[in-house]
């Protein structure tokens, strides 16, 4: 018997294109929402549809929360030679980070990462600069293969975006061992990776238990987000009306030459009544108002983002009440900088491979930490006091308590503070 006729394998883009439909129609409905597009279905004529976007609000609030005060430092050991090679690669961090415009770059990709539910950092080598490369991939354009047993660990990623003019879709392809190219449904490449790793991080806004994606910090909003809508639309018509009065005409026959306006004279049968509609009798605003009240509450409630994360502070609060106040925006931070932490440190972990290997750093043995500052506000001159106390008592080092406080480059700063005090005459 003749053996079976085998079907070529179709091209990788053509592959793409039948993967991962939920995930994609998630991200642009979320997305859609985000950008204020939401009302569902079509208007129906002479309907009012206001928009409050709140969802954008409360995303934009959260997001500011979490990169405030963050920084990467180098750990290298105790000795003078593991701190003077880990001050130099905290130094090419620095020029990398800022040849990337990272500050800028981390915000953005956070903000995405929010609204979608995942986000991607892309760190390669960029031999006309002479430094690492940090990208920020569209993750609707990303595609990944995992390890069965440990979702954590990629085994393959496909990068899709246009490229060129005319515009063509470029696709690549990367494992730790090959990287391949595509034009449209052409193979154009396909090579050795040049890393020995793929060079992409992927990591969720929220993990999900037992997920590989994550989720998005939109779907909480959507309902109250809607329905506060609906109810500030429906009180703005009923006010607009107040203003321009109904008249109500009964046991007339006709209702020609009827004007609503000052000074108006109104000529109508004996047994006939005529009156203005008065919509607001009752206390009818003050029900909406109290309904729209309580979907604003149900709102915070569900975004986790107190109204005093966005200044209203009538009690004054301040100190460990204030901390309480706005504790439901900070566990929510804290869960997202558990995820941060992993992905940030392997970035910089890959960006001192690239620099070792193309740069020639000396790298060998350096460990980048994630630090983060303080989520809410706090008292200056009292966090002085406490990192100082720690120091005295010999609980943490000078260095850690500097980054702590927000210094950029904590061994530079422990530097500056030996010289000055070298020039005084101090002890």
């Amino acid at each position: 018997m003749p053996p079976a006729f085998a079907l070529p394998e179709s091209p990788l883009p053509l592959q793409l294109q039948h993967l991962d439909h939920d995930r994609l129609s998630r991200y642009r409905e979320n997305l859609a929402f985000y950008e204020g597009r939401q009302w569902p279905g079509r208007a129906r004529r002479g309907e009012r549809r206001l928009t409050f976007n709140y969802a954008k609000a409360f995303v934009d609030k959260v997001t500011s929360y979490l990169l405030n005060g963050s920084s990467i430092q180098v750990e290298g050991g105790e000795t003078p030679e593991g701190r003077a090679r880990a001050a130099s690669a905290e130094r090419a961090l620095r020029e990398a980070a800022a040849l990337n415009g990272l500050a800028q770059l981390d915000y953005e990709t956070e903000l995405d990462c929010a609204v979608l539910g995942d986000a991607c950092y892309k760190v390669t080598w960029d031999a006309e600069a002479g430094n690492v490369r940090v990208t920020a991939p569209d993750v609707q354009g990303i595609f990944a293969w995992r390890q069965p047993d440990d979702p954590a660990r990629l085994t393959a990623v496909a990068a899709q975006y246009r490229l060129g003019s005319p515009d063509s879709l470029v696709t690549e392809h990367w494992t730790a061992d090959t990287f391949d190219l595509w034009r449209e449904n052409e193979l154009v490449a396909s090579e050795p990776n040049p890393y020995g790793f793929i060079p992409f991080i992927l990591f969720p806004n929220v993990r999900e238990p037992k997920q590989h994606w994550g989720s998005s910090d939109v779907p909480s909003l959507i309902e109250p987000n809607r329905e506060l809508n609906r109810a500030f639309s429906q009180l703005s018509q009923i006010l607009e009306l107040s203003g321009n009065p109904i008249a109500v005409l009964e046991g007339v026959q006709g209702s020609r030459d009827i004007a609503v306006e000052p000074g108006a004279v109104w000529e109508v049968p004996e047994s006939a009544r005529a009156y203005l509609l008065d919509l607001l009798q009752g206390g009818g605003v003050a029900l909406h108002r109290d309904y729209i009240d309580l979907v604003y509450r149900a709102m915070h409630d569900l975004g986790e983002s107190p109204r005093t994360a966005f200044g209203h502070n009538p009690q004054g609060l301040s100190g460990v009440a204030l901390n309480t106040e706005l504790d439901p925006i900070a566990r929510k931070v804290l869960r997202k900088q558990r995820i941060r932490t992993a992905v940030y440190e392997r970035r910089a972990t890959m960006m001192l491979d690239l620099l070792a290997r193309f740069g020639g750093l000396d790298a060998e043995g350096l460990r980048p930490v994630m630090q983060w500052g303080p989520i809410l506000p706090i008292d200056r001159s009292r966090q002085v006091s406490d990192e100082r106390s720690l120091v005295e008592a010999g609980i943490s080092s000078r260095r850690s308590a500097a980054a702590r406080l927000g210094a950029d480059d904590p061994e530079a700063e422990w530097a500056r503070v030996r010289l000055e005090s070298a020039a005084s005459g101090a002890p």
